[in-house]
């Protein structure tokens, strides 16, 4: 029986399919006028990676969704990674996720159902790791795979982290390595070399529990996970909504094993172009070794972290006890000529 490759029947991959930043912030414009809702705590003005509406007792429900085509042939770890990427976001805003209901296209003149109920699988067993149900879902014939989920959670009102709280003069972390989009080209284009693509899979599999923990640290003033738009486009949000610059030592940047090999044979993503497009004007100049890497689209990426300096102790502690050797990858700053600064 042939195998079948999921990425074959996609156009893009993972949160590579992403609409760019500059076009997004084009549709997302409105002349209707804006409604009240003194409730919502967190909508969509700051760009976070969930919702928030106030229950009135101290917490907030989040709600979130999160859907892409296929970032790797097999269906189950498609839906593993769709699935740890949508319930990535209730952790990223500090919260704790209590049930998801699946979004799933499937095109089903090409492939099997079989073939279906394996995405299925791998995106509930991820819940269960979650300890949360997946509680349903909405189904569609479609051109090409599409797997994801809608979340919601819950967060104490106190430990919910935005994107428009950052401060200057805080220590910048990242907990996932970086290369994710190159890494998964490299699939796609056919050059990957036996087990070279196993170390995107574990990271894109690995659940940010973390942040939910790190959340309550009154040190850390912002959190947000690393996805499509590449760590400088995920910065530059927080910069933006916080009236900050940052500073980033590309030294200090990890990055996943043979990254670096890969990205030299042009497996670099069209999605880290488009990146580059819609906030590279904000950056300054940048070598081209550091737009590929540093514009990558990551899918399911980790949690970018903004620490006040004096308070490090406890958040490397946790991250520590959590298998996480963290290093600082730069640090805010007032606002400046550049929004970003790579050096």
């Amino acid at each position: 029986m042939k195998k079948i490759k999921l990425t074959q029947y996609s156009h893009g991959a993972g949160c590579g399919c992403k609409i760019s930043p500059k076009l997004l912030d084009t549709i997302l414009q409105t002349s209707r006028e804006k409604m009240p809702f003194p409730q919502l705590l967190v909508g969509n003005e700051t760009k976070d990676d969930a919702a928030a509406y106030d229950l009135g007792n101290g917490t907030s429900v989040l709600s979130t969704t999160d859907f892409f085509m296929p970032i790797v042939d097999d269906a189950f770890t498609f839906g593993r990674i769709a699935a740890t990427n949508a319930i990535s976001d209730i952790y990223a805003m500090g919260g704790k996720p209590l049930m998801a209901i699946a979004i799933f296209g499937w095109p089903i003149d090409k492939l099997d159902s079989t073939t279906a109920s394996e995405v299925i699988d791998g995106g509930r067993s991820v819940c269960e790791e979650a300890g949360i149900p997946l509680a349903g879902g909405h189904s569609i014939d479609s051109p090409e795979p599409i797997f994801g989920l809608a979340v919601t959670g819950i967060a104490d009102n106190k430990n919910i982290k935005r994107n428009d709280t950052a401060q200057e003069d805080c220590e910048i972390f990242l907990t996932k390595a970086l290369g994710i989009g190159i890494l998964t080209t490299a699939q796609k284009q056919g050059k990957i070399e036996d087990g070279d693509i196993d170390v995107a899979i574990d990271a894109m599999c690995t659940i940010n529990k973390i942040g939910r923990e790190i959340s309550q640290l009154q040190s850390v003033t912002a959190i947000t996970d690393v996805t499509g738009f590449g760590l400088l486009g995920h910065l530059s949000e927080i910069c933006e909504g916080s009236n900050i610059s940052a500073e980033i030592e590309f030294n200090k940047v990890p990055t996943l094993k043979n990254v670096k090999k890969y990205r030299e044979m042009g497996c670099v993503p069209g999605g880290t172009n488009r990146n580059f497009e819609s906030y590279g004007h904000k950056i300054s100049p940048m070598s081209k070794e550091q737009k590929e890497i540093l514009c990558d689209a990551q899918t399911s990426g980790g949690l970018l972290c903004i620490v006040k300096k004096q308070e490090l102790d406890k958040f490397l502690e946790i991250t520590s006890k959590n298998g996480l050797e963290l290093e600082s990858i730069g640090r805010t700053k007032a606002s400046g000529k550049h929004l970003i600064e790579v050096i």
